[in-house]
């Protein structure tokens, strides 16, 4: 036998439940209807990136962009015809998060409702993990 061989123990288990994944980023329906109006506006874009910024009193902050191709390392998400591209430094900051859009008398803009989240600033704006 060879010093370097790796054995390996399979069992079946009959009663365990298996979990879905947590999608990396999930688009609420008002979410998905502002980004759909958004790139019909912009016939030459294929969606929209979202990403991470040092910035603010309290580290990070998210922008958005409109893009033309896929980046090497963006990760894809596609929800109803819609695609949002993650960039490499936000993927592990927005796991399981929810994009909403949000529209009241004084502003309309997009929210992300993380949960991995431990502080805020107090305008809303960064955020640390």
């Amino acid at each position: 036998m060879s010093a370097s061989l790796v054995r390996a123990t399979v069992r079946a288990v009959s009663k365990r439940k298996l979990q879905a994944t947590r999608a990396a980023l999930t688009l609420t329906p008002s979410a998905l209807n502002k980004v759909k109006q958004l790139l019909t506006d912009q016939p030459d874009y294929i969606g929209l990136k979202v990403g991470v910024r040092t910035r603010g009193c309290n580290g990070l902050s998210y922008y958005l962009e409109y893009v033309k191709s896929k980046g090497v390392s963006d990760e894809e998400v596609a929800q109803d015809g819609v695609r949002v591209f993650i960039e490499k430094k936000a993927q592990l900051t927005l796991l399981g998060t929810e994009m909403d859009y949000v529209e009241n008398k004084l502003s309309n803009e997009f929210i992300f409702n993380n949960p991995n989240i431990t502080g805020t600033c107090g305008c809303g704006e960064s955020f640390n993990i």
